[in-house]
């Protein structure tokens, strides 16, 4: 099987291999693992550390996020069976493009900005959640105290009038009453004191007159 392998670069690798008429209606497998060692020897499907499932219908895949500078070895199966020596290709990674190592930093920023962002988010909502809250419960509090402190004064007020007798209403009334009387009686005395003023003055008026007239004395 001529598996091989084109465009390799720090972290990426194209891998292309020929059909096989026994994969028609399965899958192939990619295989790979870091081959420190630089030897192709035989190895068995549970030793590769990554492994890629690709349609049957496609004979090439681009292999990421490889390590720069690392040797690797690859292989292509049918249906995740053992590779064989002719399957597999050892490659090597080139150093890592500055403008893809830009690019890594540029993503690890942003993830990390979008992050911290989010979270700020939810502090902030948690807060306003807290005063909001807070805010209400006093709120609340200073409501249901005002109308405490009405019914306490109603209550007071009722007690007050409840705690009047009908004999206390009475005994008010009977010391308005006799107030009312002693003011008649008072009006009735100035009304005498008065009289005999004005009674006098008619006769004082006339015994002025009997003095005024003269006596006349007639013939004997």
């Amino acid at each position: 099987m001529g598996v091989t392998i084109q465009n390799v670069t720090g972290s990426t690798a194209m891998v292309i291999w020929p059909a096989m008429a026994i994969c028609a209606d399965s899958f192939y497998s990619i295989m790979y693992h870091p081959n420190r060692n630089n030897m192709l020897s035989s190895y068995s499907r549970k030793n590769f550390q990554k492994e890629e499932r690709v349609p049957a219908s496609r004979s090439s895949f681009v292999v990421e996020n490889l390590t720069p500078l690392t040797t690797y070895i690859l292989c292509v199966t049918c249906q995740s069976a053992n590779p064989s020596s002719d399957q597999c290709r050892i490659f090597h990674t080139l150093e890592e493009d500055p403008a893809s190592a830009s690019n890594k930093k540029k993503d690890l920023a942003l993830g990390i900005w979008l992050t911290s962002s989010i979270l700020l988010l939810i502090i902030a909502g948690i807060l306003l959640y807290g005063c909001l809250h807070i805010w209400y419960r006093k709120r609340r509090e200073r409501v249901e105290g005002q109308n405490m402190t009405s019914d306490q004064d109603k209550g007071e007020a009722w007690t007050i009038n409840k705690s009047h007798s009908p004999e206390q209403f009475n005994r008010q009334g009977r010391l308005v009453q006799s107030v009312e009387g002693k003011n008649a009686e008072g009006i009735q005395l100035a009304t005498i004191i008065e009289n005999p003023l004005t009674s006098k003055e008619p006769t004082m008026q006339t015994s002025k007159s009997q003095e005024l007239v003269p006596m006349t004395v007639g013939p004997f």
